[in-house]
């Protein structure tokens, strides 16, 4: 089981609704394929550093997960299919990069 973070970028004309029900979908893809979600984050919709498909603006989601290597290829690749999607990036997290995510997290709750 290898450790990952995918964030990716929806589109901002979808509805509140269908923001929920595209997360839903992937979160529900990687769980049958026997992920182990970690934790998921809605940062909101944010400014674009440049125009993606006409549009200046996305939704950007996070999820961390723990994932046999083998199921990262058809996750993107549905990623890929899905017009809702404007960019995706899919990283396998190291020791270091893991310990920092977990300090990441810890301070997001404090805040809370």
């Amino acid at each position: 089981m290898n450790h990952y973070e995918a964030v990716f970028i929806l589109n901002p004309v979808l509805s509140e609704t269908q923001i929920k029900e595209t997360v839903q979908k992937y979160e529900d893809f990687l769980v049958s394929n026997g992920a182990k979600m970690i934790s998921k984050e809605d940062w909101g919709l944010k400014k674009l550093a440049y125009p993606i498909q006409n549009k200046k603006s996305g939704f950007y989601h996070l999820f961390e997960f723990t994932v046999p290597g083998e199921v990262i290829t058809p996750l993107e690749l549905e990623f890929r299919r899905d017009e809702r999607f404007m960019r995706y990036l899919t990283v396998k997290l190291d020791k270091h990069a893991v310990a920092w995510a977990e300090r990441r997290r810890a301070k997001l709750k404090q805040k809370a």
